[in-house]
């Protein structure tokens, strides 16, 4: 798996500007550090219970994990602990005094200003989410969330959420509809409505983050804003698991994205935005569980894309790859008969300029099928602006980030020979629910708000992913 040396490399290279880790890893923060890059740290759910029952443990803690890299390493924002309420219940009781003793430390060092403190959720707190007006939250929990609430407003930190409309999908039984999970439009009497509020619904993404406002407003809290630290879509699943699809996961993400740069907001808040971390950045192959809990990342473990995203429209074109670029290339080892047909479908019906592989043009060298197809392939690929699908060939085709250009011949999507690329913003991969995962993508939206992309990145004793 990558070293923080080369995921802090992709985030500089992807112009990213926001990155959340899911503990305080040393070696990360000081890869970090000089770069600018706004980080959010996180209290490991297992340091919790020590955090919660002493002051000084709190301290500590801030000593050694901000104090310490500060303000080399420009941290804006502690998550302490993740979905505490639903999956370290025993620890729920102190989960209120970690965030103020962790507070009470950035006071004491005079960082409150600059960094904020508060605990992501898991959606499933909240009950009877739709119609949105008339949710809550589990009220066995308002010993914990009143004064949760009352620390965030007294502090103007905002209520971390993670909403992942795939398993409220997944769980509906069908009465969820696939194209409202995945952001697909809908005709307007597909729409869901609210009938006390007659606000209209378009996704399920909306649905839930307006059913955190109204929950919060049942309990009379108005002025706090929401922040999405995980949302997401696998790319695999098991037989169980059929819309854990390459495609869904491209279009939900792809869409997800679309919504947040456009200021869309959510029908209860209007352009407002909703920032939100994406899960996740790598997938994690070793990870137990069905075949769709290894598979939410944009990247494998080689850190190469596990999928182009489709953002035509979207405002910004982001690209997940480590340089803005990606190239489709001859697969190792495949049949040179299927390279040649799939050469020579390139250069006439795909309608590819192929003149660059004639002799004594630039291409010309190595005069081999592989080399000649890699060229053909990924001026085809380029050509179709990298849509999903057109990096295949019957199979003798794959997506790469590394570019093949060499001497002389610099194939189409190159930003040349020098290692300068384009000067924009793209996407690099995010970090899901159940406790474990790895990295995030965050857009950035406040005020006159910059549009960035964020990675949040869940460091154990290395990068995990």
């Amino acid at each position: 798996m990558p070293s923080p040396t080369q995921v802090v490399a992709l985030l500089k290279a992807q112009n990213i500007r926001h990155v959340r880790l899911y503990d305080a890893d040393r070696a990360m923060l000081h890869a970090l550090a000089n770069t600018g890059i706004r980080v959010t740290v996180s209290v490991p759910n297992e340091q919790l219970l020590g955090i919660g029952q002493s002051n000084a443990t709190a301290a500590n803690w801030v000593a050694r994990n901000v104090i310490a890299h500060v303000p080399a390493t420009n941290i804006t924002a502690i998550a302490v602990g993740s979905e505490i309420l639903t999956t370290l219940p025993n620890a729920a009781p102190v989960l209120v005094s970690a965030l103020k003793f962790i507070h009470s430390a950035l006071v004491a060092s005079n960082l409150d200003g600059q960094i904020k403190v508060s605990t992501p959720q898991s959606s499933s707190i909240i009950l009877d989410s739709f119609p949105p007006s008339q949710a809550f939250f589990n009220r066995s929990w308002d010993p914990v969330m009143v004064p949760l609430l009352k620390f965030l407003q007294s502090t103007g930190s905002y209520f971390m959420l993670n909403v992942y409309p795939y398993y409220d999908y997944m769980q509906s039984n069908g009465v969820i509809p696939l194209d409202y999970a995945l952001f697909r439009p809908l005709p307007p009497n597909k729409e869901a409505v609210d009938a006390n509020t007659l606000l209209h619904y378009t996704n399920v993404f909306d649905a839930i983050v307006d059913a955190a406002y109204f929950s919060m407003s049942y309990l009379n809290f108005t002025k706090i804003p929401i922040f999405v630290t995980e949302s997401g879509w696998p790319s695999k699943g098991d037989s169980s698991e059929p819309d854990a699809t390459l495609d869904n996961a491209n279009t939900y993400n792809s869409n997800l994205i679309r919504h947040v740069l456009n200021n869309t907001g959510t029908p209860k808040h209007p352009g407002i935005v909703v920032s939100t971390y994406i899960y996740e950045l790598y997938n994690e192959d070793s990870r137990p569980g069905p075949v769709s809990e290894k598979n939410w990342g944009l990247f494998d473990a080689n850190g190469m894309p596990v999928y182009t995203l489709h953002l035509t429209g979207a405002g910004t074109l982001l690209a997940n790859d480590t340089t803005n670029q990606t190239f489709c290339v001859a697969k190792e080892g495949a049949d040179p008969k299927m390279l040649q047909a799939a050469l020579d479908w390139a250069c006439g019906p795909g309608k590819v300029d192929c003149s660059f592989l004639l002799q004594g043009q630039p291409c010309y060298e190595p005069d081999n099928v592989v080399a000649h197809s890699t060229y053909a392939f990924n001026a085809y690929f380029q050509k179709m602006a990298k849509s999903p699908g057109t990096c295949d060939f019957k199979g003798v085709a794959t997506i790469t980030t590394s570019d093949p250009s060499h001497g002389s011949c610099i194939f189409p999507g190159s930003a040349g020979r020098n290692g300068t690329f384009p000067n924009t913003t793209s996407l690099a991969p995010s970090s899901n629910s159940s406790t474990s995962g790895c990295h995030s993508v965050y857009f950035y939206g406040a005020g006159s708000f910059t549009t960035s992309v964020i990675i949040g990145v869940l460091l154990m004793s290395m990068v995990c992913l």
